[in-house]
């Protein structure tokens, strides 16, 4: 086994994965699994460059997790940052913060290569019996990733479509009014209308969602009283359900939403329009599959993503 350190960098959050990985490289065991909201990419759609306030709490997230890294004897890490970062400006000043507390460099990774690393953690551990081709979604802040493929990807995009940068761009009120969510779509099927020139959706036979406000969806579909992590890891759901969910989280308030028991209160704010770029896209996914002849009646949730992947890979290295 190989002990390695798995850090994703997002819009909204910074996650830490230390696991043991197998010596032939096809499984992982979770020493330690966390996440913590530090909002990177607050005002990144608007300003350009990262607010010293998100700075100073993601660097204040690293340092707990190098000192974990440190306690649990890890050989290698690996710290990829995604969609906020490759807008931000003043990147620099991240990837020096970043690099002083891991003795590592942040990797800037393409889109292409966020998506390649979700559908490697993802399929890690799909069950054989689903058909193939899988259509990967990891919906995060500023960017969701859609990759198709088997055993490995056929066709990847990232579209600049996210629950925090259409939270900001649209999604102002409380709850959201219609023109608002009008606005948002629009975006999202532009974005969408792109990505199917490079990735055929049509072709989906299982549609996997990874990442937060997917988990968070699930979490409702299924009813659930606490956030429960071997509950939703692996579910299958209707889409017609996941929609209805995801109408539910849209038009809820503020208060309606905090009072949900399976509700991180770092979503609260942003799960609106997480919902709409999910609910947009499963729908989209869908009308493509039927307009091509085939039945696409249910998406499955998985609780691994890239940070298996990233795991995976450093493993790789190493």
């Amino acid at each position: 086994m190989n002990r390695v350190a798995a850090i994703d960098c997002g819009t909204n959050s910074i996650r830490l994965l230390i696991a043991d990985v197998s010596a032939d490289g096809t499984s992982l065991t979770d020493v330690v699994r966390t996440m913590t909201v530090v909002r990177l990419g607050q005002g990144v759609d608007k300003t350009g460059e990262f607010a010293a306030e998100a700075l100073e709490r993601t660097f204040a997230a690293t340092d707990e997790y190098a000192a974990a890294c440190r306690e649990h004897g890890v050989s290698a890490i690996r710290f990829v940052a995604t969609s906020a970062t490759r807008d931000a400006r003043n990147r620099d000043e991240f990837i020096a913060g970043i690099k002083d507390r891991l003795g590592v460099s942040p990797e800037v990774v393409s889109g292409a290569e966020e998506a390649a690393l979700s559908f490697r953690g993802a399929v890690s551990v799909i069950d054989s019996a689903r058909p193939a081709p899988y259509l990967v979604v990891d919906l995060g802040g500023g960017s969701t990733e859609l990759v198709i493929g088997e055993h490995s990807p056929a066709g990847a995009y990232s579209m600049n479509v996210g629950c925090v940068r259409m939270s900001e761009r649209h999604l102002v009120s409380d709850p959201p009014t219609a023109e608002q969510i009008a606005a948002a779509t629009a975006d999202i099927d532009s974005a969408f209308a792109e990505a199917v020139l490079e990735v055929p959706v049509a072709q989906t036979r299982s549609l996997v969602g990874l990442a937060g406000t997917i988990t968070t969806v699930t979490a409702h579909a299924l009813g659930l009283e606490k956030y429960d992590r071997d509950a939703i890891n692996g579910a299958s759901i209707s889409i017609d359900a996941a929609i209805a969910s995801c109408d539910a989280l849209l038009a809820a308030t503020r208060e309606e939403r905090a009072a949900m028991p399976f509700m991180h209160p770092g979503r609260i704010d942003v799960i609106g329009a997480g919902a709409l770029v999910w609910r947009t896209v499963m729908t989209r996914v869908r009308d493509q599959v039927e307009a091509a002849g085939g039945h696409l009646l249910t998406t499955v949730t998985s609780e691994h993503d890239i940070l298996d992947g990233i795991a995976f890979s450093v493993a790789a290295r190493a």
